[in-house]
């Protein structure tokens, strides 16, 4: 019986090694074809996600009520923080003052600390994408 078992164990080797030699891994030549817009497509894709309209960024809110504050605000801020765009925007039924664009939050964080001295009601926030 123990020779049998040897030769079923030799002869599985044997196979495996027969099996082996002819499963290697071939080469071959990956062509990849595509529209020749898609460059220009993703080029654009690149522009509009670096937008200021992008989502992924933070902006800080000054102000939220009537429009004519609301105009006054803006001056004011303006005057104070020229590095920072402020923008009126309007969500019914409060005029709003978003001010900066802002990549990360701890940059969003370091302007929020400077506009706080003038502005104590501010915060930071991320815009909903708009449709």
């Amino acid at each position: 019986m123990k020779p049998l078992k040897l030769k079923i164990k030799l002869l599985r080797t044997f196979v495996i090694v027969i099996v082996t030699n002819f499963c290697y891994a071939q080469e071959g030549k990956v062509t990849i074809n595509q529209d020749r817009n898609i460059p220009t497509l993703l080029k654009l894709k690149k522009e509009m996600n670096s937008s200021e309209n992008d989502s992924e960024r933070y902006r800080i809110q000054i102000y939220s009520g009537n429009r004519a504050k609301a105009e006054s605000t803006q001056e004011e801020f303006t005057d104070l923080f020229p590095d920072w765009r402020a923008t009126l925007q309007y969500e019914t039924p409060n005029f709003k003052i978003w001010a900066g664009n802002f990549r990360t939050r701890l940059e969003a964080d370091r302007a929020l600390k400077k506009i706080k001295t003038e502005f104590p009601t501010a915060f930071i926030f991320k815009p909903k994408k708009s449709s």
